[in-house]
C-alpha cells in the first residue's frame, strides 16, 4: 500500500478502522489461533551499535552486562521447555552488529540452530546484519524466519541510530528473502516519531516482495541509561490503530503484539487481537525486558476462545508476486 492509502485508513473513525481490519483478519485468518513465540537472548549485552532505545548497547550504562554466547545445552533446555509450555516458534537473539561466515561464533550459532530445528519447532534468529552467504547458511541449518526490524521511517531512522543505515537494514532483509527464509520485520512505537513516520514504516513493509511473514509491533519500554529513557508511553488507541493498519496493509502476515505488552491490560490486549494481532511473545522475559507470565497468557486466550497455533517447522517463505517490485519503496 502507498502512504496516501495508509493515511486515509489512519484518518478513519476508530470503530470503522477496526471493523475494516477485523474483516481482513477473518478472511485471511479464520481459525481463531494465536502464534506463541518464545524469545531467548543467547548472547546478551556488549553490542557495538548505538541504537538509542536498546539496553544492550555497550555505549550506555543500563545495568546489562556483556555476556558470552550461551552454551548449546542450556539453549536446548530452554527450547524444550518452551515447546512443552506451548510455544511453536523459538526465537534466538544475539547482541551483535552482525555475523560473518567463517567465524567461530557463526559456526556455533549454526550448530545451535541445527539442534533446535530438530526439536520440531519453527526457528527464528535475530543476529544483526547478514550477507548473502550467511543468510544461505542459516537457511540450510534450519532457520525458518529471520527477525530484523526496520523500526521506523527512513527519515526518522538517523535520529535513533548512527552506526548503520536504514539501507543496511533493507540489504539484510533482501539477503534473507533471497535465501528463502521468511522475513520477520516490524517497528517500534514511541521513538519520538510522528504518525507519518509510523505510516511510512508500514508502507515500506507492505511493499516488500514478498511481504513479511510476520510483523512485530513493539511499544517502546524506556530503559534507564539509554537516550530514550525519558520517552513518553504510546497512547493505547495509537497501538490499536497501528495493529489494525498493519493487518489491512499486510493481510497474510502474523501481526505480533511484542515489546510493551507487559504494560497492557487484558482489555487492551483483547482489542489488539480483535483488530488483527495473532502472534505474541510468550514467556517470562523478552530479551532484557519483562513479559506477561505464561499462565496468564493462556488464561486470557482461553477467555477469548483463542487457541495456540501449531508449529510449521517446514515453513516456506511467501512467494513473490509478479506484479510487485522486488525492492521495497523508499519514497
Amino acid at each position: 500500500m502507498q502512504f496516501a492509502e495508509l493515511k486515509q485508513l489512519y484518518d478513519l473513525p476508530f470503530f470503522e478502522l477496526i471493523q475494516r481490519s477485523r474483516k481482513v483478519h477473518e478472511s485471511h485468518w479464520p481459525e481463531n489461533e494465536v502464534q506463541l513465540c518464545t524469545l531467548l537472548s543467547i548472547k546478551t549485552g556488549g553490542c557495538s551499535e548505538d541504537c538509542s532505545y536498546c539496553a544492550q548497547s555497550a555505549r550506555y550504562s543500563t545495568g546489562v552486562d556483556a555476556e558470552r554466547l550461551m552454551e548449546k545445552e542450556d539453549i536446548l533446555d530452554r527450547a524444550r521447555a518452551a515447546r512443552e509450555n506451548g510455544s511453536t516458534r523459538f526465537c534466538m537473539g544475539a547482541a551483535w552488529k552482525g555475523v560473518k561466515d567463517g567465524t567461530k561464533r557463526f559456526d556455533q550459532v549454526l550448530d545451535i540452530v541445527r539442534d533446535v530445528s530438530a526439536l520440531g519447532m519453527e526457528v527464528c534468529t535475530t543476529l544483526g546484519e547478514l550477507g548473502e552467504t550467511e543468510a544461505e547458511k542459516l537457511k540450510d541449518a534450519g532457520v525458518t524466519a529471520y527477525n530484523h526490524n526496520i523500526d521506523t521511517s527512513p527519515e526518522h531512522y538517523t535520529n535513533i541510530v548512527s552506526t548503520h543505515t536504514f539501507q543496511d537494514r533493507l540489504n539484510t532483509l533482501r539477503h534473507v528473502q533471497d535465501a528463502g527464509m521468511s522475513v520477520c520485520s516490524g517497528g517500534i512505537l514511541g521513538l519520538g516519531e510522528s504518525t507519518d513516520d509510523r505510516l511510512k514504516m508500514l508502507e515500506i513493509l507492505s511493499n516488500f516482495n514478498p511481504q513479511p511473514e510476520s510483523v512485530p509491533i513493539n511499544s517502546l519500554v524506556p530503559i534507564p541509561g539509554t537516550p530514550m529513557a525519558e520517552s513518553q508511553g504510546v497512547d493505547s488507541f495509537e497501538v490499536v490503530r497501528m495493529i489494525a493498519i498493519a493487518r489491512i496493509a499486510i493481510p497474510n502476515a502474523k501481526v505480533r503484539l511484542s515489546a510493551g505488552r507487559k504494560q497492557m491490560s487484558e482489555e487492551l490486549q483483547t482489542l489488539c487481537f480483535f483488530a488483527g494481532a495473532n502472534s505474541i511473545f510468550y514467556g517470562d522475559k523478552l530479551l532484557t525486558t519483562g513479559n506477561p507470565q505464561s499462565e496468564a497468557d493462556l488464561k486470557l486466550l482461553q477467555k477469548l476462545g483463542l487457541s495456540p497455533q501449531k508449529p510449521n517447522p517446514r515453513l516456506e517463505s511467501p512467494d513473490a508476486e509478479d506484479n510487485r517490485p522486488l525492492e521495497p519503496a523508499l519514497a
